[in-house]
């Protein structure tokens, strides 16, 4: 019996992998259209990935009691995932079967959990590098995860991948303002803000978009931008097959920045939605126009990244995963045939014994029944 998985396609359950398909379908859907541009090899984990973290987000968006609580349950499901001991709910499974198929850190979902944990304690952000610890966490830590879903283990491609996932939730955050303003939540910097002429408390008491709020919004785009085009070095070197779906991600989200631009800044009093004809060009624009290696993937990590790169360069890829799988199972096997060779080679010599027994005895009465 193997001790690992020996293909991608078995690390979990087709029924669970459809339901979490069907999760991400209704509430996911920029990764669920990404998605379909992925190898099922990498396309299974990263849906059992995302639709953990869209369950944990749910838990504790949709909870009306005490938050803390919501945050223990979920430390409780991910340290059953972690002991092979999942909850009986298809994204748990199958997230379980990710994390011991493709060797994903426990760091980076506990790095997920303590960002939930900081929306819940309602914190803000002095400077923008408190930006970047926050997006470390709830979005950075994802697309180092995904990086190793997809056997990424390069510290400078892992630094690439945690650009991504930041540029990402910085076009999320410019998206989201008067939504979270509304419920009491700010996530652009307060030093930018005040430098802006803006008191962050006057605002979040009474959200109107204005020239100076743009600025700020401004500002931080283009911050993504510069990362969205960081990253693109990082998905040149991925594995062929997996370009193309992590490029319509990049595509896709930094459409819905452009979008953001479009309104003049202003997420207050709308919210940009990227039309679904505009998705459809984009994704067009992914498959015909997928990065090919160049530029330089080695520009230096965002330190508040730094323990997320470190986490997923200390554990063995997939790859190797199942490489010492085999020798293990290889090392069983030889061992296996030894005893087995031993063994038979013991029964030959007791035949033998018993043979050459049979014959003496055979003489002896001979040699008596003549005398």
């Amino acid at each position: 019996m193997p001790l690992f998985f020996r293909t991608e396609s078995y690390f979990a359950d087709p029924a669970d992998l459809a339901a979490c398909n069907q999760l991400l379908s209704n509430g996911s859907k920029s990764f669920f259209a990404a998605s379909f541009f992925l190898p099922k090899t990498t396309r299974q984990p990263a849906s059992a990935l995302y639709a953990f973290c869209r369950v944990a987000d749910d838990a504790i968006d949709d909870c009306r009691g005490d938050r803390r609580e919501a945050l223990a349950r979920l430390h409780n499901r991910l340290d059953r995932c972690y002991a092979g001991r999942p909850l009986e709910q298809s994204a748990d499974r199958a997230f379980a079967g990710a994390v011991k198929r493709f060797g994903i850190p426990r760091e980076l979902p506990d790095a997920l959990l303590e960002g939930f944990e900081w929306d819940a304690e309602g914190r803000t952000y002095p400077t923008i590098s408190s930006v970047y610890d926050y997006c470390a966490r709830v979005a950075a830590a994802v697309g180092a995860m995904m990086a190793a879903l997809m056997g990424v283990r390069s510290p400078e491609l892992i630094a690439r991948a945690c650009d991504l996932g930041t540029a990402m939730q910085l076009t999320n955050i410019c998206r989201d303002v008067g939504e979270d303003a509304r419920n009491g939540r700010i996530y652009l910097p307060l030093d930018w803000l005040c430098e802006a002429g803006i008191e962050p408390q006057t605002f979040l008491a009474r959200p109107v978009f204005s020239e100076a709020l743009g600025s700020v919004v401004k500002r931080l785009l283009d911050i993504a931008d510069e990362l969205y085009q960081r990253a693109e070095s990082g998905i040149a070197r991925l594995p062929v097959g997996c370009r193309p779906g992590i490029y319509a991600a990049r595509l896709l989200y930094a459409e819905i920045g452009r979008e953001v631009a479009r309104n003049g800044y202003d997420s207050v009093s709308q919210r940009a939605i990227v039309p679904k004809a505009r998705k459809v060009a984009v994704l067009s624009q992914a498959l015909a126009a997928t990065p090919f290696p160049g530029g330089d993937y080695k520009s230096p990590a965002l330190p508040e990244n730094g323990f997320l790169i470190d986490a997923v360069a200390a554990v063995p890829s997939a790859t190797e995963l199942a490489a010492r799988a085999k020798a293990a199972d290889r090392r069983l096997r030889g061992i296996g045939e030894k005893v087995v060779w031993v063994a038979e080679l013991f029964e030959a010599m007791e035949q033998r014994e018993r043979v050459s027994q049979e014959q003496n005895n055979a003489m002896l009465s001979a040699m008596r029944g003549g005398g």
